[in-house]
């Protein structure tokens, strides 16, 4: 696989030991996946926060002030994930956070953020991290609610498959995709002829591979965390002779699954809140990501990008750096069109409720439609 230029852990470091700027700033934290499995995940992340980050001060900063980011790396674990919000919690100055992508790391971070009373970012899209009773999660992506709908909706009435195999991680993200599709298929009056978990960071899914030629599905819908996993699973699905339609989480596309698995995704369906194609926000910001890093966008940056404008919009809005003032402000986001699509935010914290349908052909990933929902 190509190994992106600046590792994570690297551009942590040059953040961290910059020279200290003006007191005169206003601090947002973000917590990054800088070592670990999902490390080049978390050089995407930096890399979209940094580059609105620097967008944001280009143009006067919020409220006369040049906003600072402060990373804090999680080592890609839960443990690591409390770790970092607490010490980023523990900072002065600090008035919002950015946390991860995974659905997992912010369910272990959530007791630790609702505590904390800062207003929190997330990308984790287990439709269940806004239902807990935590005010200060507010998700800078869809949530799988909607993933499930427009998985079951495109595998069936446009693919016209009705013989399905689920493959999940068994984490909070996977486990909670697994119920959302399943639920969204029985609408349409399906049942899964096999639902197979597996655990995050598996190196061999032969077993999983083999249930599913067993069952004799015609389509597979998958909710798979790391990128890494989805590289596996693909490559040794197609050496196994599986053929079958495949209709995935985002997961699917990103940079990394995709050179990890080659030609194995070719033909693939996903599901992409983002893919540079679907607006002409998300073209300007595909060029603008190429231009600064050498390198394609995926999700994990552009969900990043959007989550620190959307801060710095709200703290602008609400002209004020009080957690409550801010959490107004993100509340009060209506229509705002992003990257990932338009905002609206509803007092849980959920902005967006819409994926782009999409398929990968030849290391390309091609926008087929992209659907919104109401509620």
């Amino acid at each position: 696989m190509r190994f992106v230029s600046l590792t994570a852990v690297a551009a942590l470091a040059i953040l961290t030991a910059a020279p200290a700027v003006a007191q005169d700033t206003i601090k947002i934290g973000i917590v990054v996946e800088a070592t670990g499995p999902n490390a080049e995940a978390g050089v995407f992340t930096l890399n979209g926060a940094k580059l609105a980050l620097e967008e944001i001060n280009a143009a006067g900063g919020v409220l006369g002030k040049r906003l600072e980011l402060k990373p804090e790396d999680n080592q890609s674990t839960n443990p690591g994930t409390v770790l970092a919000f607490s010490k980023l919690f523990g900072e002065k100055g600090i008035v919002s956070i950015i946390g991860p992508i995974r659905s997992t790391q912010i369910q272990a971070a959530s007791p630790t953020i609702a505590k904390a009373g800062i207003p929190t970012m997330i990308g984790g899209t287990d439709p269940s991290l806004t239902k807990v009773n935590n005010r200060w999660v507010f998700r800078g992506r869809p949530n799988d609610s909607y993933s499930s709908r427009v998985i079951a909706d495109f595998g069936v009435n446009t693919l016209k498959k009705r013989k399905w195999a689920t493959v999940h991680s068994t984490d909070a993200f996977g486990s909670g995709g697994m119920n959302a599709l399943a639920a969204s298929l029985k609408t349409l009056g399906i049942t899964p002829v096999l639902v197979q978990g597996y655990t995050n960071n598996s190196q061999d899914f032969t077993p999983v591979v083999l249930a599913v030629k067993k069952s004799g599905a015609d389509i597979i819908g998958t909710y798979m965390t790391n990128s890494p996993d989805v590289g596996i699973f693909a490559k040794q699905l197609r050496q196994l002779g599986v053929s079958a339609d495949w209709v995935g989480s985002p997961s699917l596309v990103s940079v990394t699954a995709m050179e990890l698995a080659g030609p194995a995704l070719n033909g693939v369906h996903s599901v992409a809140d983002f893919t540079p194609d679907a607006s002409a926000e998300s073209k300007a910001y595909t060029a603008k990501y190429k231009a600064a890093y050498k390198l394609d966008p995926d999700v994990y940056s552009s969900w990043a990008y959007d989550a620190m404008r959307i801060l710095a919009r709200a703290i602008g809005d609400a002209k004020s750096t009080e957690p409550e003032a801010i959490r107004k402000g993100i509340v009060g986001i209506q229509g705002w069109k992003g990257v990932e699509g338009t905002y609206s935010f509803d007092d849980k914290g959920d902005g967006l409720r819409g994926y782009n349908v999409v398929r990968i052909d030849n290391g390309k990933v091609g926008f087929i439609k992209h659907i919104d929902f109401k509620d």
